[in-house]
């Protein structure tokens, strides 16, 4: 099993851009795909962003498409999530998600919370109108 721990949430004004970065442990994070996901408060986890195990195809949920980048660097284990040009809606908790045994059917389409095995534990990020 991947240990997954999230960095870079914090509190920024709309506009504004931060990056999120998530420490994978075990020497199967770089044969996995990973994930970040975010579950703003009273409603349920949701697929954000999804990268292959080598990092050649992502995937992304239509409200963050050409605002949000995500990324990987295998040697490192670390996975990112630039976000620019942030909204008040994107106000959550922020989730890195790893080892998911199908995710080559369920990322064109955005994938479940059960589709990935590995989870870090989260990190707010916040932003003011």
């Amino acid at each position: 099993q991947v240990h997954l721990v999230e960095s870079g949430g914090g509190l920024v004004q709309a506009g504004a851009s931060l990056r999120l970065s998530c420490t994978a442990s075990g020497r199967t994070f770089r044969t996995v795909p990973a994930a970040w996901f975010r579950q703003a408060l009273g409603k349920e986890r949701e697929f954000v962003a999804g990268i292959s195990w080598g990092g050649v195809s992502t995937y992304y949920t239509d409200s963050v498409k050409g605002r949000f980048i995500i990324s990987r660097d295998n040697a490192k284990n670390m996975v990112y999530l630039q976000m620019n040009s942030l909204k008040p809606e994107d106000t959550a908790v922020y989730y890195c998600a790893a080892d998911s045994p199908s995710f080559d059917y369920c990322s064109g389409a955005g994938c479940a919370q059960a589709d990935f095995n590995s989870w870090g534990q989260g990190t707010q990020v916040t932003v003011s109108s």
